[in-house]
């Protein structure tokens, strides 16, 4: 595990395990990042927020040792707050929960604060920008939901829009903007364009590839990085 790299808005794609091979997640997560992975995002489910069931602090322990960068725990599940320290122990960089899975969602960032990790903030395809507006300064990262989660490979919503709301909201602040949700080489320059500076991608990541055989990985994570770049004009 290295240190977490300076703040930075140039394009990350960070790679949905949810996709993965389960029975090799340690050789998936490996792979990943040799192939070009700058995050590995671990989707949280919990059968009660959303209607499925997936990963619990013990795979985020077991995958920790695995991943020399960042380890990107969105949790959709509710309640959140009994279970961030156990998220932040097993290894979360980045901590995420959801606007809507509380009514105390400034009391949920401070606690997550109050681990040592970063931030995150999510917000549903329904939830305006606008519920985010006295939360800027508690947040590190705002993951814009562009599926209704609780399954990989939904079709992409369009939510250019509120991205766009949201960027300049942010303004300076060291915030990211990351996406969930449908991202492909055809939707990732719409949200780069848009402002979003941090792809999650499942589906579209794993496709022709394996942990034994991953250049298909790193030809995918190239080709949305590539998309995504030449619609925000950067170095690509």
């Amino acid at each position: 595990m290295t240190p977490p790299p300076a703040f930075s808005r140039a394009i990350k794609i960070a790679p949905s395990i949810l996709a993965a091979d389960f029975a090799a997640f340690g050789a998936e997560c490996r792979a990943l990042e040799a192939q070009g992975a700058d995050w590995v995002h671990v989707d949280v489910m919990d059968g009660h927020f959303v209607p499925n069931i997936t990963f619990g602090p013990a795979t985020v322990r077991a995958i920790r040792p695995q991943v020399r960068g960042v380890l990107d725990v969105h949790l959709m599940i509710a309640p959140v707050d009994p279970y961030i320290d156990a998220f932040a122990e097993a290894g979360a960089d980045i901590i995420t929960a959801h606007l809507e899975a509380t009514p105390h969602i400034h009391r949920t960032l401070q606690a997550i604060r109050a681990t040592g990790k970063k931030a995150g903030l999510a917000l549903n395809p329904g939830t305006g920008a606008e519920g985010v507006a006295h939360l800027l300064d508690m947040v590190d990262l705002i993951c814009v939901m562009t599926v209704n989660p609780g399954f990989g490979g939904q079709k992409f919503i369009d939510m250019t829009a509120k991205i766009r709301a949201l960027r300049a909201m942010i303004g300076d602040r060291p915030v990211h903007i990351e996406i969930d949700g449908g991202v492909t080489t055809e939707t990732a320059p719409l949200v780069a364009r848009a402002g979003a500076d941090v792809l999650v991608a499942g589906s579209a990541v794993f496709k022709g590839g394996t942990a034994d055989a991953p250049e298909a990985y790193g030809r995918n994570i190239r080709d949305i990085r590539t998309a995504a770049e030449a619609a925000v004009g950067q170095a690509v």
